[in-house]
Order: structure tokens, then C-alpha cells, then sequence
């Protein structure tokens, strides 16, 4: 294909969340007032571990922490343009603008469905063989673990770019969403771009599909387990499980519904976009952390430090 025909578009078009401009003011309100409390939340959560040694040594409080870091590039990623094109008549957003938002959502979306899974296997090693916990989950198998959910979530992103960037743009330029999100960015290429929806079948939605059937194995496993020693253990168990696979489910459902099925789109799609971008990192930090006895505890002594210190 001659060179002159790549990327004749130089900007695409958002067409965002609603088109009312009553709707907007309330989602301009809405959604800051969330992002801010996430921001914040995960934030605080990060500190929190980093300044209690206690916690930072712990294999749990350690995967914790990295999770609530990627929960805050999650956030970030597409919602604070959201957030001021409530205020825009036209939401556009430029070529490379679009790309990186491509390359940052796959990036840390992939990080965090490792980082979930491994985070499973944390919670497996300490019910199912607590008295190798330590030896099993010790730092350098956390940093380990970290750094594979870090590094499959580049490759996993790098190669769903790769072959988006390079597509000729030459015609629509009107993307179905408040972000550019990858089935429908190549809808808009001057091709056929049916083997690139089977590819990203075969990248994304086996990621979303694979990390989702283990983290479900992984709990139903934990279940059982503690179900055979104790009864009043199993109850306690089965209220974090649920807990858990709650948030695992709105960030895993809508992800594994938009890739596995990329070449129809639905009108639910963009509600569905909003849960695993904006919900969820929202979620994370309230299920995981917040209702945590230790983390409660670790957040009082660092505030009362601070209080200390002014």
C-alpha cells in the first residue's frame, strides 16, 4: 500500500457518554467527584503500604499495593478528558492521542489481570499451605510476580499497536465511545479488518478469558479447602470470596464481552466501558483494603503521624 495512504486522518472524533448537555453537567460532576475519591483512595493506599514496614514486608499488603498503583493509571488513562469533554462541544482527540490511549489501556489492563491472578495464588499459598507460606511467597517471588504481570502487559499492548498504528485511516473518523478503544479504532480503517478482530480474539479476549478461569479456579479451590477444616472459617471465607470475585467480575465481564466479540457492538458497550475503567479501580481499594483490619490500623498510625509531625 503506497505510504501516502497511511494516516490521512489526523484526528478522531469522541462521541462520549450522552449528547444532552443536562446529562453532561451531572456527568461532569458525577465522574470528577469519583475520579478524585479513586485518585485519592488508591493513593492513600500506596502510601500507606510503603511507610509501614509491617505491611511492605507482606507478601498480601505488597501485591495490594501494586494493584491500587495500576487502579490509579487506570483511572487516568481516559478519564480526565472525559471529564473536560463534558465542558467541550467537540470532543476530539489526535492520531497519537488515540494510540496511547490504546497502548496505556491494554498496557495496564493487562498488568492488572495478571497482578489479580497472582494475587489469587497469594491468598492459595496461604490458606491451602500456610506453613510454607513465607518460603513460597517470599520478596524476591513477589518482585518476580510484579514484574510478569508488568512485562505481559507491554507485550501484550505493544502487540495490539503495532499493527493498529500502521492501518490507513482515510475515511470515518468518528470513534463509538469516550475512548479510543481498539475494536473500534480498526472498524475505521480503509480495509478489511476481519483477520485483525480474529488476532485480537486471539490477544485479548484469551488474556481476558485465561486470568478470568484461573482466578475462578484459584477461589473455588481456596473455598473447598477451607470448607473441609472449619465451617465457621468456610462462612468467613466465602464473604471475602464473594467480595472479591465481585469486583472480578465487573472488571473481567466487560472485557471479556467487548474483545470476544469484536465485530458486533452493542449499546450497553459504552456502560460496560465504564466499569472496568472508572468502577472498578474505585471498587478495588474498598474491597481489598478498606475493609481490611490491619490497613484501618496502618492508615491511623500514618495519619497520626502526620498529625504528629505539623
Amino acid at each position: 500500500m503506497d505510504e501516502q495512504n497511511y494516516s490521512v486522518v489526523s484526528e478522531f472524533v469522541l462521541s462520549g457518554l450522552s449528547t444532552s448537555l443536562q446529562l453532561q453537567f451531572f456527568f461532569f460532576m458525577f465522574f470528577s467527584l469519583i475520579y478524585t475519591v479513586t485518585v485519592v483512595g488508591n493513593l492513600l493506599i500506596v502510601v500507606t503500604v510503603i511507610s509501614e514496614p509491617r505491611l511492605y514486608s507482606s507478601p498480601m499488603y505488597f501485591l495490594l499495593g501494586n494493584l491500587s498503583f495500576l487502579d490509579m493509571w487506570l483511572v487516568s488513562f481516559a478519564t480526565p478528558k472525559l471529564i473536560r469533554d463534558f465542558l467541550s462541544e467537540k470532543k476530539l482527540i489526535s492520531f497519537g492521542g488515540c494510540m496511547a490511549q490504546i497502548f496505556f489501556l491494554h498496557f495496564i489492563g493487562g498488568a492488572e489481570m495478571v497482578l489479580l491472578v497472582s494475587m489469587a495464588y497469594d491468598r492459595y499459598v496461604a490458606i491451602c499451605k500456610p506453613l510454607h507460606y513465607m518460603t513460597i511467597m517470599s520478596r524476591k517471588t513477589c518482585i518476580g510476580l510484579v514484574t510478569i504481570s508488568w512485562v505481559v502487559g507491554f507485550i501484550h499492548s505493544i502487540s495490539q499497536v503495532a499493527f493498529t498504528v500502521n492501518l490507513p485511516y482515510c475515511g470515518p473518523n468518528t470513534v463509538d465511545s469516550f475512548f479510543c478503544d481498539l475494536p473500534l479504532v480498526i472498524k475505521l480503517a480503509c480495509m478489511d479488518t476481519y483477520v485483525l478482530g480474529i488476532l485480537m480474539i486471539a490477544d485479548s479476549g484469551l488474556l481476558s478469558m485465561s486470568c478470568f478461569l484461573l482466578l475462578m479456579i484459584s477461589y473455588t479451590v481456596i473455598l473447598v479447602t477451607v470448607r473441609q477444616h472449619s465451617e465457621g472459617s468456610a462462612s468467613k471465607a466465602l464473604s471475602t470470596c464473594s467480595a472479591h470475585i465481585i469486583v472480578v467480575t465487573l472488571f473481567f465481564g466487560p472485557c471479556i464481552f467487548i474483545y470476544v466479540w469484536p465485530f458486533n457492538r452493542f449499546s450497553a458497550d459504552k456502560v460496560l466501558s465504564v466499569f472496568y475503567t472508572i468502577f472498578t479501580p474505585l471498587l478495588n481499594p474498598i474491597i481489598y483494603t478498606l475493609r481490611n483490619k490491619d490497613m484501618k490500623i496502618a492508615m491511623k498510625k500514618l495519619r497520626t503521624r502526620h498529625i504528629t509531625f505539623r
